[in-house]
């Protein structure tokens, strides 16, 4: 089974029923190792050439000919669906708009940022998660105006991806995901748990309404793309290779989100924030959650 198949498969698990996705992801996710192994690995370098070595585990893409393949693939299903898509939504519609519906999109997120703070051991973010929640949920009239911002309250995101980082669980070797984008062994796993652990995942397959947690991932989508799109113009004009770059940022980024913005002995990540590319990113989803990367 090529890489196609299995990107095609990938999206068709989308639109099965909520109750066999899970399942069928898993297979998939196997079937997709599988085809890293088999069909495209980096030649590793001589053992006696150190500073090759050293660089070819730094990078740490050992199945780079496959990841870049299905970049390709990625690269076409953004120009052909989220990217126009995106860009109607961010010229279409008026900005206090798409406050809304980000503002929205991020209190129904707040449980699984909550869960992941107690997971954590982050006591005083878990607090601050619940009452933005709480405030924003009521005050806020459904998540629909940012209440708990304007009361000094921040918020931030975790997921389960950053809870298994902070328990000590390796990363693994980078992977770019079919649909998805980047990602790895560690965060493809907290991309399943925290979608099994979503409230409204949940009340939607529990009540036949699978559309609401469809409706929900296509607006993310859009409107995550929306926020990244002239930096993503920037970075693919300015690179002389546009894949290793965007390997480089997912990083940085998760390396900054991980280690909760403050770089460590463990985390070494300059953050976006700090880099030539500029803030944009620092208040949105990380690369692996938009798809079509």
């Amino acid at each position: 089974m090529g890489i196609n198949e299995l990107v095609t498969m990938m999206v068709q698990t989308t639109f099965m029923n909520r109750d066999v996705a899970p399942m069928m992801f898993s297979r998939l996710f196997a079937l997709l190792i599988c085809a890293l192994v088999m069909t495209g690995c980096a030649t590793a370098p001589a053992p006696g050439d150190r500073d090759a070595v050293a660089d070819f585990e730094e990078i740490n893409d050992p199945f780079e000919p496959t990841n870049r393949g299905v970049f390709t693939v990625n690269r076409a299903l953004d120009r052909l669906a989220l990217k126009p898509a995106a860009t109607v939504y961010r010229k279409g519609l008026p900005e206090f708009v798409q406050d809304r519906i980000g503002d929205i999109l991020a209190n129904l997120r707040s449980p699984v940022i909550f869960l992941n703070d107690v997971l954590q051991g982050e006591g005083v973010r878990a607090a601050h998660t619940l009452m933005r929640f709480v405030i924003n949920s009521t005050l806020g009239l459904g998540g629909f105006m940012d209440m708990a911002t304007a009361m000094d309250i921040e918020g931030h995101d975790e997921d389960f991806g950053q809870t298994l980082a902070v328990w000590g669980v390796p990363e693994g070797p980078f992977m770019m995901l079919p649909v998805f984008g980047p990602s790895n062994p560690r965060d493809t796993v907290g991309l399943v748990v925290d979608f099994l652990t979503d409230p409204l995942s949940i009340w939607a397959v529990n009540t036949d309404r699978e559309y609401a947690s469809f409706a929900r991932a296509g607006v993310q989508a859009v409107d995550a793309r929306s926020d990244t799109l002239d930096l993503l113009d920037d970075v693919e004009k300015s690179s002389l290779d546009f894949y290793a770059a965007i390997r480089s940022l997912y990083r940085q980024r998760r390396a900054d989100a991980i280690s909760n913005g403050e770089g460590s002995a463990n985390f070494p990540a300059p953050g976006l924030s700090q880099s030539p590319l500029g803030p944009v990113l620092d208040d949105n989803e990380e690369l692996s959650r938009s798809a079509f990367r």
